[in-house]
């Protein structure tokens, strides 16, 4: 038989703390949807199946994800061990392994993961529990081990006695069970006398019936925080930022203040580029070595900037391709643009690309001076070696070599305003 690797995402939960219309999982971090983020991480570790469990305002999560997952909807909202149980009837038939992940913990590491899996598999436990170190333990669930290192149980915290509540190793609520245990065991965890149904419970199951039970502790514990609010929302968002942030400058990247630059996912940044504050570069982007980005420049999604270009105060570029050396220095916007070599764009410049219906192409050819305040008017293409003359508004394409004015004749009458 097949064996399989599936991620079970819960997202079937409610809660008011956000305080909003939507779902809590729909909600943006850094770009994408908590419970997308979550999804993401299984389809990373090349999972054969994805199984998200459904429930309170179903309809928002299943029309982010679409088609990236099957569904299992908790009709009740029994627990978590009830909502595992609802996907019991997708697993039966299958061998391999299972991986219980959350939809509002979205900044756990595809690595740590795969750590758990790996672990998971080659000392054949049949469930191996993420778990940390916490100065702070309160609210958690206590990893409770033997006097030879071994789990024994987790202990939620209106359960602990004084003395369990000393315990610092805490239960993140991500595991990964060998299909046939879990299917075998949850089917005995009991409920409570609130009619909940915890999936913690079912570790002294599975110890109760001499299965194998292991853990992986999680080297970083920003990664199993979850989302409740909006100022948790806030919390993820700076780690993320943090995250990427530091992954650059390692990479040789000059950030100048971490605090204030936004870097989104998917960006690539080349050695000895610069970063100046208030930057945000959005998903999706190239930028080369030797750059200058910044300060308060807005990089929006599928731009690709050269080496040595630079990208200034004040300019916001979007789907645009800027080339080798070529400055935007200040106070423009360049959007659905291939700017060429050696090309300066003046102060207060802009490409004028939406017609109202639909976003038109600008293409400036290499060492194009564009004087201050030019308004390009797409779609539009500019040969080589251009001058725009300052205050122009070009609407049609210019030849290679020359001079393009395109202002009203400046007029001067003196005296204009005596009687």
């Amino acid at each position: 038989m097949k064996k399989d690797k599936i991620a079970i995402v819960m997202a079937a939960g409610k809660s008011t703390a956000m305080n909003s219309k939507k779902s809590k999982l729909v909600h943006k971090l850094y770009g994408k949807e908590l419970v997308s983020r979550v999804v993401e991480t299984a389809e990373k570790i090349n999972c054969d199946e994805i199984i998200t469990v459904v429930g309170e305002q179903k309809e928002q999560v299943i029309e982010v994800l679409k088609d990236r997952t099957k569904y299992v909807v908790q009709e009740e909202l029994l627990g978590t061990g009830h909502a595992l149980l609802q996907t019991i009837p997708e697993l039966e038939s299958k061998s391999g392994q299972v991986i219980v992940l959350y939809g509002d913990v979205p900044i756990i590491k595809k690595d740590t993961i795969e750590r758990l899996v790996d672990r998971n598999r080659n000392e054949r436990e049949s469930v191996t529990l993420l778990t940390a170190i916490s100065d702070n333990p309160t609210g958690y669930g206590r990893i409770v081990r033997n006097d030879i290192g071994e789990v024994q149980e987790i202990v939620e915290e209106f359960d602990a006695d004084s003395t369990i509540k000393q315990i610092r190793e805490i239960n993140s609520g991500i595991y990964c069970f060998d299909i046939e245990s879990l299917c075998t065991a949850i089917k005995e965890v009991k409920a409570r006398d609130n009619g909940q149904i915890y999936l913690t419970d079912i570790i002294k199951v599975m110890k109760n019936k001499d299965l194998k039970v292991g853990a992986v502790i999680v080297e970083d514990n920003t990664e199993i925080l979850g989302v409740n609010d909006r100022v948790q929302l806030e919390l993820l968002g700076r780690i993320l930022r943090m995250r990427i942030n530091t992954m650059h400058m390692l990479n040789g990247v000059t950030i100048e203040d971490s605090d204030t630059t936004y870097i989104y996912e998917d960006v690539k940044i080349g050695r000895d580029t610069v970063i100046h504050p208030n930057t945000t570069i959005k998903s999706d982007c190239v930028i080369g070595e030797d750059c200058e980005i910044g300060p308060n420049a807005y990089i929006r999604e599928k731009c690709n900037l050269a080496d040595k270009v630079k990208i200034g105060n004040c300019v916001e570029i979007k789907k645009t391709t800027v080339k080798y050396g070529s400055k935007v220095p200040h106070l423009s916007y360049m959007g659905d643009c291939e700017i060429g070599t050696g090309v300066n764009i003046g102060c207060g410049s802009i490409t004028c690309n939406y017609d109202g219906v639909n976003k038109h192409k600008t293409i400036i050819g290499d060492d194009c001076f564009i004087g201050s305040n030019t308004n390009l008017v797409a779609p539009v293409t500019l040969g080589d070696n251009v001058l725009v003359a300052a205050g122009s508004t070009i609407t049609d394409d210019v030849p290679g070599d020359s001079l393009a004015i395109a202002r009203e004749r400046q007029v001067v009458k003196e005296g204009w305003n005596k009687r």
